[in-house]
């Protein structure tokens, strides 16, 4: 639809545009890692549109696409963004993002992460396979597995599971890390639960807690509490390393392809934004 690129390009050129927010963090963050955002382009997808007498709401999908200049190294960037506006007599109003600022999940502290008397069992993590799962599934939903409204943890479990992650604990939903038959474990498709089952497994799947983002490689996996009051609502997993050697993530509900790894150019982002980092099979 020619009027979608119309009001998309309209909406990153208006300066009165109280949502752009994000926009300039992201410029900011960019700056701040002495990288520049030398190349936008996008292509909006509408999968809503509801006509009245005179008005029209639309909701769409914007695929953007960054490319980032940092040094002599160049990075391109995607994401799908949500947005919806409105047209009065072929004037658009209420254009806005749509993003879920905070996503609402049921949550599972009471994850059975330990494993008994096999603490010390490891396993092989293939992490190059973990990061191509990670590449091709990042903007579509493989059909053997249940999509889900809030979807980043059950892709971040289906990545690691690529890469060879032992599942365990079935049929109990809250024991253990696993995907059987339509059914799953809390810990596989709900961010706070992952984030403690990480901590806790001593078998089978397990994630060693590291200080800095610095030191993650691919495959391993990022946990954020946005508003750091201790509920955990989204983890991503680490795909690619920028030229400073930080980490570039993938993630689904808001589909996200060689974000950086802060999330500070999101809606939920805040001051009080809490992180944790997780090496993946130690």
């Amino acid at each position: 639809m020619e009027e979608i690129k119309d009001v998309w390009v309209q909406f990153f050129q208006s300066e009165r545009n109280d949502q752009m927010n994000w926009w300039q963090r992201k410029k900011e963050v960019y700056r701040d890692r002495g990288a520049e955002i030398v190349r936008v382009s996008g292509k909006g997808q509408a999968f809503e549109t509801i006509r009245y007498d005179n008005r029209t709401e639309c909701q769409y999908l914007l695929h953007m696409s960054f490319l980032i200049k940092q040094g002599d190294h160049f990075i391109r960037e995607e994401q799908v963004i949500p947005l919806r506006f409105q047209l009065e007599d072929g004037q658009v109003t209420e254009h806005r993002r749509t993003e879920m600022t905070s996503p609402k999940e049921t949550t599972h502290p009471s994850i059975n992460a330990t494993g008994g008397h096999r603490s010390q069992q490891r396993f092989s993590y293939d992490r190059r396979a973990a990061v191509q799962y990670a590449e091709r599934w990042w903007n579509s939903y493989n059909p053997a597995y249940r999509t889900f409204d809030v979807d980043c943890t059950n892709y971040v479990s289906q990545c690691m599971r690529a890469g060879g992650a032992p599942m365990r604990g079935a049929p109990d939903r809250s024991n253990g890390w696993w995907y059987k038959d339509d059914n799953w474990s809390y810990s596989w498709a709900v961010a706070h639960s992952l984030r403690w089952y990480l901590s806790g497994s001593t078998t089978g799947l397990k994630g060693k807690e590291l200080e800095s983002a610095s030191e993650l490689i691919p495959g391993d996996i990022i946990c954020y509490d946005f508003e750091g009051d201790g509920r955990w609502d989204h983890n991503t997993i680490v795909v690619a390393k920028d030229a400073d050697g930080m980490p570039l993530v993938n993630a689904h509900t808001n589909n996200s392809r060689h974000r950086y790894w802060s999330y500070e150019d999101s809606l939920a982002w805040t001051s009080d934004t809490r992180y944790k980092f997780f090496r993946i099979g130690e």
